[in-house]
């Protein structure tokens, strides 16, 4: 009998020890970012929202998206990563802040689309969701030369360009204008990104 009882303790301790630690893994309890409109063209509103660890050194951050589903109130949780934004404080700059914003995210013609500004080189994401899934289809950067010109990308993943050109302020002229040819097989999936690998385009 004593030892049935010092059994029932200890299974309690482990239970109650596996709670804890369930609990301390998620931390992102901080909404730092929030959004609501139609990504998945059912007419009903989805929610995508950006949480911050606060208790973590390093700050880290999370893209959660919600979508709707048929026949139901609640919206189901469809995305969810911690690698596409950038800690506040990475790890490997040893406590310094890693000189972006949060991004901002909001929902325009049915597409996702992320803005970010790292150290004031401006970048705009369009995702669009198919198959499930949302996908990498546009990127737009604009960078001052903190005179009078700004040096812009666009990439078109559909089409597979990329064009390049120098504006001056206040000017409508297109200077410097270059074009060319990407390779893409597959598009990138929102999931599957980094910070860094937004980055390389």
């Amino acid at each position: 009998m004593r030892n049935l009882f010092i059994y029932l303790i200890l299974v309690l301790i482990s239970s109650n020890l596996q709670a804890q630690k369930t609990v301390a893994k998620d931390k992102f309890d901080v909404i730092v970012k929030e959004e609501e409109g139609d990504l998945n063209h059912d007419k009903k509103n989805d929610r995508v929202i950006v949480e911050m660890d606060v208790v973590s050194d390093t700050r880290p951050l999370r893209l959660r998206i919600f979508l709707s589903q048929p026949n139901k109130k609640e919206l189901q949780l469809a995305i969810s990563s911690t690698q596409i934004i950038e800690s506040q404080y990475p790890t490997e700059k040893n406590g310094e802040h890693s000189e972006g914003t949060i991004p901002d995210f909001f929902i325009e013609d049915g597409n996702l689309q992320m803005l970010t500004d790292i150290r004031g080189f401006k970048s705009r994401y369009t995702f669009r969701f198919k198959n499930d899934s949302f996908e990498l289809i546009k990127i737009s950067r604009v960078i001052w030369d903190g005179k009078n010109t700004t040096s812009e990308t666009e990439i078109d993943l559909l089409a597979g360009t990329k064009v390049e050109f120098d504006q001056e302020l206040g000017s409508d002229q297109i200077l410097n204008r270059r074009k060319a040819t990407l390779k893409v097989s597959l598009l990138p999936k929102i999931q599957n990104l980094t910070f860094s690998d937004l980055e390389k385009y």
